[in-house]
């Protein structure tokens, strides 16, 4: 599934996934497959992908994740 929470922050922020990828040491095919829901990040790349982008990390591994963020966006 999508994570468009993810994307929506990514743009927000002025950033590609290029950018978002350097920053955390991946390559921008793997952000890419985290993005569209293709791949689950691990933990230490969760993280990184957090602490760049400014969201709560363990987002990522709840299963009400795009519900989670979305609360938090509009609150």
């Amino acid at each position: 599934m999508e994570r468009t929470w993810l994307i929506e922050l990514r743009i927000k922020l002025g950033f590609t996934q290029e950018h978002v990828a350097d920053l955390c040491g991946i390559k921008r095919p793997y952000y890419t497959m985290i993005e569209t829901g293709k791949r689950r990040p691990s933990v230490e790349v969760a993280q990184k992908i957090a602490s760049v982008i400014g969201f709560n990390w363990v987002i990522f591994f709840d299963q009400n994740g795009n519900e989670t963020i979305l609360s938090i966006k509009t609150s």
